[in-house]
């Protein structure tokens, strides 16, 4: 199949990476003080702080060097995660700077996981596609507690990480 521009389009029921369940499980934002932007979470979306982290993985501190602090913050169905690289990192962005980091997209199962992965190496490798980071997919990589993720760029050069979470469904 094609789309109008003759672009091949992969079937989602022929991949089982289907469009229809896609969940967006969280929005990540860096910041240089993560204390005043919890704050600020809490006192503009009324979000809760549902967990921290300061522990990380091989890969999540290959693609955030510097890695130092983590929370996560609920505001009604959205999930943010904010986070710091440690104080060489710890300065703002210019005002004028995109500065979410990431947006992470939740498959069901980890056999979706794969076939998300196994979808994007496809589009990525059929040369349909000029891509503002020539960079292929991560692995996946399964951390301490199941959670299995990779991440890939858009056309655009926009991270998106794709992740499992067991127990995260029914």
């Amino acid at each position: 199949m094609s789309d109008a521009s003759g672009a091949a389009v992969l079937e989602a029921s022929a991949t089982g990476a289907d469009p229809a369940r896609l969940s967006l499980h969280h929005i990540a934002v860096q910041t240089g003080d993560l204390d005043a932007s919890i704050a600020w979470y809490r006192e503009f979306f009324g979000a809760e702080v549902k967990w921290t982290l300061n522990a990380f993985s091989d890969l999540s501190m290959e693609r955030l060097p510097g890695l130092s602090g983590l929370a996560e913050v609920v505001a009604g169905g959205l999930r943010f995660h904010l986070f710091t690289r440690g104080p060489e990192h710890g300065v703002l962005p210019p005002a004028d700077s995109n500065q979410y980091q990431h947006i992470c997209i939740e498959a069901g199962t980890p056999e979706e996981l794969r076939s998300w992965h196994a979808k994007w190496t496809s589009v990525y490798e059929s040369g349909a596609h000029s891509f503002a980071r020539r960079e292929a997919a991560t692995d996946i990589v399964v951390d301490g507690d199941g959670v299995e993720s990779f991440y890939a760029f858009d056309v655009n050069g926009l991270e998106f990480e794709f992740t499992y979470l067991p127990g995260e469904r029914p």
